[in-house]
C-alpha cells in the first residue's frame, strides 16, 4: 500500500474536507486497512489566483516545493494538491519535488469522457479560468467548455473568497443562479472546480448534473494507495 501526501492548507478547509473524503471513500472495516496519509498544511503560501492573473509578485511555487519536499522526506509515494488553482504549476511541481501528482483536472477530463459528456460547464477561480487549464483538457477531448459571463465569474470570486475562504454563510441563491445560466448555454455538467465550491456540495443540495472536482481528485487518491467504495462509482450528481 503506497502512502499519500497532501499537500494542504490551500485554503485549510477544503484540505480538511479532502481528508474527509478519503476516509469516507476507501473501502475498508477497520482502522487498519484505511491507507497511510502524510499531511502538511501551510496555509500561507502565496495566493495561486492572485500570482497568475498578475496581481500578487510572489510565486506560491518555492513554497509549495518546500512542503512537496518535505512529505517526500516524510515517506510519501505520491502527492495530491486539494487545489485546483495550483495544478496551474503541476508539471514544474512535480519535476522539482520528484514525486507523482495527480492531475485533478486531468482525470477529471477522462472522466467526463467516458461518461460521454458533449458540454461542461466550469465554476472556478480567475486563476484557474483564464490559465485555460480545464479547457484545454476537455477540448482535447472533444468536450466543449463553457463558462460564466464577466458577471458572473466576478460573482463566483465573491462567493469563493468573500464568503467560503472568509467563513462566512454563501449566497445560496446568487450560487444557484450562475449555475443555471451554465445550463442555460447548454451545459449538461457542471463543474465544481474550484475545491471551496466542494464545501457548497458538503453543505447544501445540488442540481442534478453538478460534479465536484475534488471527489474526483479524492477517488483517484485512494485508487492509487487502497480499494475505492463502490458507491462512489459514479460521482455525478444524479436526479
Amino acid at each position: 500500500m503506497r502512502t499519500l501526501g497532501i499537500l494542504g492548507g490551500l485554503g485549510p478547509m477544503a484540505t480538511a474536507y479532502f481528508l474527509q473524503l478519503l476516509t469516507q471513500m476507501t473501502d475498508a472495516a477497520t482502522d487498519q486497512e484505511h491507507m497511510e496519509i502524510l499531511l502538511y498544511n501551510k496555509p500561507s503560501i502565496p495566493d495561486r489566483t492572485g500570482y497568475i492573473t498578475g496581481k500578487r509578485k510572489r510565486s506560491p511555487v518555492g513554497d509549495m516545493v518546500g512542503v512537496g519536499k518535505k512529505l517526500k522526506e516524510m515517506g510519501a509515494d505520491i502527492l495530491a494538491i486539494p487545489c485546483i488553482t495550483a495544478h496551474f504549476f503541476h508539471q514544474e511541481l512535480e519535476k522539482e519535488i520528484g514525486l507523482p501528482i495527480i492531475h485533478a483536472i486531468e482525470e477529471t477530463a477522462f472522466y467526463l469522457e467516458e461518461e460521454k459528456a458533449v458540454r461542461v460547464g466550469i465554476l472556478a477561480t480567475d486563476g484557474t479560468i483564464q490559465s485555460g487549464l480545464f479547457q484545454n483538457a476537455l477540448k482535447q477531448r472533444g468536450i466543449c467548455p463553457v463558462i460564466p459571463d464577466i458577471g458572473s465569474q466576478k460573482s463566483l470570486m465573491e462567493i469563493i473568497y468573500q464568503e467560503i475562504k472568509a467563513g462566512k454563510e454563501v449566497n445560496m441563491s446568487l450560487f444557484y443562479r450562475i449555475v443555471e445560466e451554465l445550463f442555460n448555454q447548454g451545459a449538461e455538467v457542471i463543474l465544481l472546480a474550484c475545491t471551496e465550491l466542494s464545501l457548497i456540495k458538503r453543505d447544501y443540495n445540488l442540481p442534478t448534473g453538478c460534479l465536484d472536482v475534488m471527489e474526483v481528485l479524492a477517488r483517484k487518491a485512494v485508487q492509487s494507495c487502497n480499494r475505492v467504495r463502490e458507491e462512489y462509482a459514479r460521482l455525478i450528481v444524479r436526479g
